[in-house]
């Protein structure tokens, strides 16, 4: 557990093999987990008008006896991309939820890429599927249905049921000896291509027939950590209230993870402690950019990759060859990122690794996630309002905004220098949306874990109920002693303290919970 925790979101990098992805294989490289980051800051700048070049920028004078040549900058072009090359978002497949935090007795409503979907368990297929959350009938939320006794997805607003194919089976309200209406293709659902990949459900966002056998063409992205049974996997989910960019970007950032998050992972000792978190130089650089993605080598840490548009994947690497008899230690850190709307993200976690595999056995996997949802805790809010700093700029204007002078910024750049090339610096959302971002939410809900992440973890809302219903079991157990207590007169100064500690436990219990399965504050300037 110890090294699961203590590693959970360093951000390291390593090589991929990626079907239809258009990198070359680096080779492997040393088996390093923790680069050290730089403690420099994005500035803000005034408006201007966007250039030919997206970086570097400088928001504020520099001193005329420093050179700007010496500045290490990250580099990248903004540069206009061919209809070619344009980034097609809705011919990728995109992940929905894992499979372990699915429950194959109710349909789950899930929102990716703006659409609104229902992933429910056919199981006279034995196939999770994947449609459009809108009956024909009335456009009520097929989610808030059921599954009926035959194995079709019931919509509980009038009771039509569908099979799998997302045909009509039955209609309530039809007479049994009028037209079979159930046949009517306006009587059917959309149904979206799907596929589990990865003990993961994606889907091809587009329900166009043409579309139904695309995993015979493309798959989605696959990485060897996963499909290796030699490995332990770590998963998880979690809802942001920021973008999917802004996530991308600080998942290729490792210059941060000393400063925002301080104790909560692991950074390396320098020789020279400029700081008390230890902040230092990284020399990154961005190689083979195109449409699917780029990646990043180092000798020192290994390699980063992003395969457009959704993975940021980074391993660890064998190395030198082990000693005769022994295990080379790998591991793997995947986080899987997924536009919803506006403002809104979600990250599907794995930290798969091939050493220390008894721990998942011994230990469960919602006290993994406390540890990793308190990380996510600690960068949270500056995300959430960083992202609306961008919107006041433009987004276009995001080289404008920020000062990244030093190479430990080259990922994220990179980055930004993709997502503006081929896809014009923004997410395609079909017109859905009118690009304004949702409201500030008070701090209880921007922090909230229950809705973001418990009820979307079996594992954790097994605990969650197991929790309340132990405080529940203590509080009674407190008024049962003094119960006792007073009736027998007997051993009464036992009884007494047996009921304090019964008490005390249940109100430490109740703590426990609202902290951790509920709301979290994180204050930086108490690390």
């Amino acid at each position: 557990m110890e090294v699961a925790v203590k590693s959970s979101l360093t951000s390291i990098h390593a090589p991929i093999s990626v079907r239809e992805a258009p990198f070359t294989k680096p080779k492997l490289l040393s088996f390093q987990f923790h680069p050290r980051p730089n403690s420099s800051i994005s500035r803000m700048l005034k408006k201007t008008p966007s250039n030919s070049k997206l970086f570097p920028t400088m928001s504020s004078p520099v001193p005329s006896s420093v050179s700007t040549e010496s500045m290490e900058k990250p580099e990248a072009e903004l540069e206009a991309a061919s209809q070619e090359e344009k980034f097609d978002w809705y011919a990728q497949w995109y992940p929905v939820m894992p499979v372990c935090d699915l429950d194959k007795r109710v349909p789950h409503a899930k929102t990716v890429m703006g659409l609104d979907l229902v992933v429910w368990w056919d199981r006279n297929e034995s196939e999770w599927k994947v449609f459009d959350d809108s009956c024909p009938h009335r456009l009520a939320p097929l989610s808030e249905g059921r599954i009926d006794q035959w194995g079709r997805l019931q919509c509980v607003y009038h009771g039509w049921c569908f099979n799998g194919s997302g045909n009509c089976k039955f209609i309530p309200q039809a007479p049994p000896a009028g037209p079979p209406v159930h046949t009517s293709m306006k009587a059917c659902v959309a149904v979206y291509p799907s596929t589990v990949h990865h003990d993961i459900v994606w889907f091809w966002p587009n329900t166009d027939p043409q579309y139904r056998d695309i995993i015979t063409k493309k798959q989605p992205p696959f990485i060897p950590e996963l499909d290796d049974p030699s490995f332990t996997k770590h998963i998880g989910n979690r809802d942001f209230p920021y973008g999917y960019d802004v996530l991308i970007e600080n998942l290729l950032d490792p210059a941060h993870l000393p400063y925002a998050h301080y104790g909560l992972v692991n950074a390396p000792k320098p020789q020279v402690k400029s700081d008390r978190e230890g902040g230092g130089p990284i020399d990154l650089s961005v190689k083979k950019l195109d449409s699917q993605g780029f990646f990043e080598n180092q000798d020192h840490f290994g390699d980063t990759n992003f395969i457009a548009p959704c993975i940021s994947y980074a391993s660890s690497s064998p190395g030198d060859a082990p000693e005769k008899g022994s295990m080379q230690k790998r591991m793997a850190f995947v986080f899987i990122c997924i536009p919803v709307s506006p403002g809104r993200s979600r990250v599907i976690w794995i930290f798969p690794r091939n050493f220390g595999l008894w721990i998942d056995k011994v230990v469960p996997r919602w006290i993994f996630h406390l540890k990793y949802n308190l990380v996510f805790d600690s960068d949270l809010y500056l995300l959430h309002m960083q992202e609306r700093k961008f919107m006041d700029v433009g987004p276009a204007n995001w080289q404008k905004a920020c000062f990244v002078p030093t190479k430990s910024d080259a990922l994220l750049v990179g980055y930004r220098r993709w997502f503006n090339k081929y896809s014009g610096g923004q997410v395609d959302w079909k017109g859905k949306y009118c690009g304004a971002l949702p409201p500030t939410s008070p701090r209880e809900q921007l922090f909230d874990r229950y809705w973001s992440h418990v009820v979307n973890c079996r594992s954790c809302n097994a605990a969650y109920k197991g929790l309340n219903a132990l405080e529940v079991i203590l509080q009674v157990a407190s008024l049962a002693f003094i119960g006792v207590a007073a009736a027998t007169k007997q051993n009464a100064n036992t009884m007494v303290v047996m009921a304090v500690v019964c008490f005390a436990g249940s109100r430490w219990l109740a703590r426990f919970i609202s902290k951790n399965f509920h709301y979290h504050d994180y204050n930086h300037a108490f690390r």
